[in-house]
């Protein structure tokens, strides 16, 4: 969507005040029953553009799955923030374009953006990706996807464990929600399960999206001495692209960053939403109820790994690929029984499966992460 076209939404609801009062009183005003009933338009919106080779391209390139399915028109809207704006963004969607089905995808837009229109448009649906949906607290025409992630960074850290030759790993996150906690644990322990000697420093940036700060945090880490980095912020390519230039070897994450260094990118953790969204959309379709709270792994078709990069040895491929084979089985064991935290507090007592942790809690970082939530 062009910028011409995000100021139009947004600026709508204000240059047409006819317009907002029928469309308040009726979200499909501008569409007949009868093609309600045979066609599905479904929005999206993206808190950056579409082209970040991370989070906002992984969810822009599910939506373009949508594109060629029968009946269904796809609305996008790019560079929101998670303020009003997007309320304004979902309001246009609906009223404009007929939207049905909405899927607001930035963390920040859930709570309260999400929920204030899914009270006042009970008749659409909305689904957050990573939002905590609550049954009884939050409206039942809202819901969250995500996907078990984690293990592909665990696999991420496997081709980190071999390429590493200083033993030490680096990771640029965010911010220290549950989700990024459990993708930095993740990544050491996979590295751990090559070489149990093998360190992980983190650097939080404070931002989802900081091009200076991740720049920054990546030299950090390997002036340190980490020579393996990967990362968790909306777009890696700043990260991949500077600890390349370095000499690093890189893992991905949220899409595929390997064109931005072919040599030194081992392979990436990518979200396969086109999967997700399709089997949404597919529900709505045929009239089923979508699901509120709506997780999957690898074996899934959730998330996917990157093709293994040619500085991948032989020895790592074989045991990325037994690895992977395992968790295609389901049921595979990141976090395992005896587990301390960087503190030297056990911290799981039972060998857990990656669907049987509670993501939305997880806040401690393991033994061998060396950095702090606080």
């Amino acid at each position: 969507m062009t910028k011409l076209m995000s100021v139009t939404r947004r600026t709508f609801l204000k240059t047409s005040a006819a317009g907002v009062a029928g469309a308040a009183l009726a979200p499909n005003a501008f569409f007949s029953p009868a093609m309600a009933q045979a066609a599905l338009t479904v929005g999206f919106i993206y808190v950056g553009p579409k082209d970040d080779y991370g989070y906002n391209q992984a969810h822009a390139e599910g939506a373009a799955v949508l594109k060629s399915m029968a009946g269904v028109t796809v609305v996008e809207e790019e560079n929101v923030p998670e303020t009003v704006d997007v309320q304004k963004t979902m309001e246009s969607m609906i009223n404009l374009d007929g939207a049905t089905l909405v899927f607001p995808t930035s963390f920040g837009y859930f709570d309260p953006h999400m929920l204030a229109m899914a009270e006042k448009y009970p008749d659409v649906q909305f689904r957050h990706c990573g939002g905590l949906w609550q049954e009884g607290k939050n409206p039942m025409n809202t819901g969250s996807y995500f996907g078990y992630i984690g293990q592909g960074q665990y696999l991420n850290g496997i081709t980190a464990g071999y390429a590493s030759k200083s033993k030490k790993i680096g990771f640029v996150a965010a911010k220290p929600i549950p989700q990024v906690v459990q993708n930095i644990n993740s990544f050491l322990l996979g590295a751990r399960s090559v070489d149990p000697s093998i360190t992980c420093q983190v650097i939080f940036t404070g931002e989802w999206s900081l091009a200076v700060k991740e720049a920054e945090a990546t030299n950090a880490l390997i002036d340190q001495g980490a020579d393996v980095i990967t990362c968790h912020v909306d777009s890696p390519k700043v990260v991949v692209e500077t600890a390349a230039g370095r000499g690093a070897f890189v893992c991905g994450y949220h899409a595929n960053q390997s064109p931005l260094a072919p040599e030194k990118y081992l392979t990436g953790a990518e979200w396969a939403w086109g999967n997700v969204y399709t089997d949404f959309v597919k529900k709505a379709q045929a009239g089923e109820k979508l699901g509120n709270f709506v997780r999957g792994g690898l074996k899934d078709g959730f998330v996917k790994m990157s093709p293994l990069g040619p500085a991948v040895s032989a020895e790592a491929r074989t045991k990325f690929e037994a690895t992977q084979a395992e968790m295609m089985k389901g049921g595979f064991s990141v976090f395992r029984s005896g587990l301390k935290d960087n503190k030297g507090t056990v911290v799981v007592t039972a060998d857990l499966a990656e669907d049987a942790i509670e993501l939305e809690s997880m806040s401690y970082l393991v033994e061998g992460v060396i950095g702090s939530t606080s």
